[in-house]
């Protein structure tokens, strides 16, 4: 069966038209102390020069600063500035580059792209420079798209995982769960050459334990999806709890604003109101929910409705009881795990406290928390939001349980849906596989699937291999044939 022929990274540099030369603001737009202008492209020093007055650019060496002066379009002196000089291949973009630092001023910034545009550069589209990173090789696609996240990335805990996957040790895992891919396909490679001879590379047993190996890890993966995104985005964290328990005045003292209504009528929330929270290391989501009670009011009916759902996306809840006038609340089925918040620490406690608490907890029916979300050491709170006592032991019980849900994962996590979604296709595509091994199924029809994996491996990290096999085999065996 012959290998299917995908584009390697050679051929995918090729294919990018890279003749042009390329300018754009690299700096966040409006007034600053500078702004930083970055030309890239085969004409980088030459455009540049054009406009410079100070050591030719074309002489200096790569990884050099230089100051001088440059001129606009009109060739009027524009701004006094410096530019730092990278020469091919050891830039970002793996092209002669020149950065030049210019004051903040947004005229000057324009005027300088003007410049540069009119002396054969032209204005590069978004994300055009790391593209370019990607396509020189300095780059895979996993770290290009780690970039976007470094960048966007608004804690020390998001940063953590942006950083780890520009380093490349997620590329690296993947690279190496497609090598074993490549070793697994090279095997059944072999038996299908030998098949008319008398010869066994591999047991069909090594070969499913291979396959399950890779399989579990795959999944794992896949599954470290939803921990990732909640770092990257924002720890969502539901407050649940019965009409007057204190939600809505919780989330303002969090919060430290007054950003939910509070008032004594029961139902004065009627829907989800969010807003965001930065505690240590990590970002939360806090939700304040539509009080849970039975209702025959259409509109609030509606808004627990979407209480529920809020508390079934939440890793965190807090299910806020009033310790003098405690109320059962139903909890839906979820993974969250619960902190239970005793309200109204400074009034006298109901004799009902208790029973209330383990009444909500423990329902014979499925709405109820589930068998993998159990009490953490921070299960249970006291706070007076009139006073402000426990406020902080809840903080600090928020940024414990989410570095111990960081700790408890491992190292390396994914945050991007579309790698998310090509794991779960080789998840699928390696079961497959050992389902045809288990039935003993053809080598040629296995590989298929086989293959069908290291392409979705491959495409996260944007280069698909097309010979890997055939190297494989013939680096690592003797065929003799």
């Amino acid at each position: 069966m012959e290998p299917t022929v995908i584009p390697s990274s050679e051929q995918r540099v090729s294919d990018l038209p890279h003749n042009d030369t390329i300018c754009a603001i690299s700096t966040p737009h409006g007034v600053g102390g500078i702004a930083v202008i970055r030309v890239s492209g085969p004409c980088a020093f030459e455009c540049a020069q054009r406009i410079w007055r100070g050591k030719n650019l074309n002489d200096c060496s790569s990884h050099t600063a230089h100051l001088g002066w440059l001129l606009d379009s009109e060739g009027r002196d524009l701004d006094q500035a410096v530019a730092t000089v990278f020469r091919v291949p050891n830039s970002f973009t793996g092209e002669d580059v020149v950065e030049l630092s210019v004051h903040g001023s947004l005229y000057v910034q324009q005027e300088l792209l003007h410049a540069l545009i009119a002396n054969g550069a032209r204005l590069a589209e978004a994300g055009e420079f790391t593209r370019r990173a990607y396509s020189a090789g300095h780059l895979d696609l996993a770290q290009a798209e780690a970039v976007a996240d470094m960048i966007a990335s608004s804690d020390r805990a998001a940063h953590r995982l942006a950083l780890n996957q520009m380093r490349g040790n997620y590329s690296k895992r993947l690279a190496d769960l497609r090598n074993q891919m490549v070793d697994l396909a090279s095997l059944l490679e072999l038996e299908l050459d030998f098949s008319e001879e008398d010869v066994e590379f591999a047991s069909r047993s090594k070969l499913i334990h291979l396959a399950n190996e890779i399989y579990a890890e795959v999944t794992r993966l896949a599954s470290s999806f939803r921990q990732g995104q909640a770092i990257k985005n924002g720890i969502p964290v539901a407050i649940v709890g019965a009409t007057n328990a204190g939600k809505s005045s919780l989330l303002n003292a969090l919060l430290a604003d007054d950003r939910a209504i509070v008032s004594d009528i029961h139902g004065t929330t009627r829907d989800v109101v969010e807003d965001t929270l930065r505690l240590g290391d990590y970002t939360f989501r806090i939700m304040d929910t539509a009080g849970i009670r039975h209702t025959t009011d259409t509109i609030e009916a509606i808004g627990i409705e979407r209480s529920q759902k809020a508390a079934q996306r939440a890793h965190i809840l807090l299910c806020v009881f009033d310790q003098h006038d405690p109320q059962p609340i139903t909890l839906p089925a979820t993974d969250a795990t619960p902190i239970i918040i005793i309200n109204k620490s400074d009034l006298p406690a109901s004799p009902a406290l208790n029973e209330v608490i383990t009444s909500s907890f423990h329902k014979s029916d499925s709405s109820e928390l589930s068998e993998n979300s159990e009490l953490s050491e921070h299960s249970l709170i006291s706070i007076s939001i009139k006073s402000g006592s426990g406020l902080e032991t809840l903080k600090q019980a928020l940024i414990d349980i989410a570095a111990t849900s960081e700790a408890n994962t491992a190292s390396i996590l994914v945050t991007n849906q579309r790698h998310y979604q090509a794991l779960r296709d080789a998840a699928d595509s390696i079961a497959r596989a050992i389902d045809g091994l288990n039935a003993n199924l053809s080598g040629d029809l296995v590989a298929q699937d086989i293959r069908l994996t290291i392409h979705h491996l491959s495409s996260i990290l944007g280069d698909i291999p097309s010979t890997e096999l055939l190297a494989t085999i013939f680096s690592r065996f003797c065929i003799g044939k």
